[in-house]
């Protein structure tokens, strides 16, 4: 079956590019385009097209207005392209808020050095996200709103160097069920991993944290370099919790959140009573993620063992799959995020047949908010 695609961009010549690029695949056809926000609205009432890609800044309609108005009239995913700043980071997250689904770099290059890599890789992100199991539905039904007394913008934190075959899921039982307690004296640290939707999901759960939350989170989100400082500025602002960006020799701390720097790895060590990050970069070309959920979950096994509380999160992949097996078998705890709240249920269905509770987003968030 062919992917019907709109491509919306104000500048001719990436229409004609990406016109091009995207119809060189066989089950991927252009079937219109669009020269800003308010002409795209008219045309996917008409295409009705399967997958939207959208640039942000636009005259008339930007993305991110015609994305929010666009999934409250007919829901549909949408790709946005992204520049690699600071400024590009911000809106792009501006962009997922209103409903977009994933992003993608606007330079190619950026995307990879090589092509035809790139053509590839274009291809099959849109290709994903045409797939059944990506939710169409708008952002404000999957994802409750974060709370309505704002907590005081502050600052970043200081620096803390002083201080397998894929799964099958579980029954649809498992994510009824209320489960066991969230005990904070059980863990040391809690560790969440996620990829397409999760910077809407972790936003979600990381507000419900109250400001005296006892353990140490660690945050691992598919993201690109230029990208996770601007949301973890963004988390900080909005959190009761302190979350920065990790940096090597951090040591991990109560009611502090660290979010895995993109294009690196984050590991955990013991250093005697404590637990310390380091960040390294990524030496293996064969390694697709930078950070990757598996890295970091590996090493706390084999540093943490059973006292971690491991939850994964919306994405695409399996990513997390590894990681969880290894905490497993050391007596840790899994948590998965069901089907119906995910954007894409490919991590969460990777690590189903091991979770101990199968949850909505907003579940998850009461239980580590301590609301149940």
């Amino acid at each position: 079956m062919t992917i019907r695609v709109l491509v919306v961009d104000d500048s001719g010549f990436f229409r004609r590019r990406l016109t091009e690029i995207l119809g060189s695949d066989p089950m991927i056809e252009v079937v219109d385009t669009a020269v800003d926000g308010k002409d795209a609205l008219a045309k996917v009432a008409v295409c009705k097209p399967d997958v939207i890609t959208m640039d942000i800044e636009m005259p008339v309609m930007n993305g991110i207005e015609a994305t929010r108005k666009i999934m409250q009239l007919r829901p549909t995913p949408i790709l946005m392209f992204s520049s690699l700043t600071y400024d590009g980071a911000q809106a792009t997250l501006d962009a997922l808020e209103a409903g977009a689904t994933d992003f993608i770099p606007k330079r190619f290059d950026d995307i990879s050095n090589d092509k035809d890599e790139a053509r590839r890789i274009l291809c099959s992100r849109v290709k994903s996200l045409a797939q059944p199991g990506v939710s169409r539905a708008p952002a404000a039904s999957r994802i409750p709103a974060a709370p309505s007394a704002a907590p005081v913008a502050r600052p970043p934190q200081p620096a803390l160097r002083d201080a397998v075959k894929p799964a099958v899921a579980a029954p649809a039982e498992a994510a009824r069920q209320p489960g066991k307690k969230f005990n904070p004296a059980d863990f040391d640290v809690v560790a969440i991993g996620t990829s397409t939707g999760g910077p809407v999901a972790l936003q979600t759960v990381l507000t419900q944290l109250p400001k005296d939350f006892p353990l140490p989170v660690l945050l691992v989100q598919h993201m690109p370099a230029a990208f996770t400082q601007a949301f973890a500025n963004r988390l900080n602002q909005l959190c009761k919790i302190g979350v920065q960006e990790a940096k090597d020799g951090d040591f991990l701390q109560p009611g502090i959140a660290l979010l895995a720097p993109g294009g690196m790895q984050m590991k955990v060590t013991r250093r005697g009573p404590r637990m310390q990050v380091t960040v390294t970069p990524e030496t293996n070309p064969a390694q697709n993620y930078k950070p990757c959920v598996d890295v970091t979950f590996e090493s706390l096994a084999s540093s943490v063992g059973g006292r971690v509380l491991g939850v994964i999160l919306t994405g695409m992949g399996a990513d997390g799959r590894e990681g969880c097996n290894k905490l497993k078998s050391r007596g840790a705890t899994i948590w998965a995020q069901d089907e119906a709240t995910s954007t894409i249920y490919g991590m969460p269905a990777a690590v189903a047949n091991i979770a101990e509770q199968i949850l909505p987003l907003a579940d998850i968030a009461k239980k580590l908010g301590l609301n149940s």
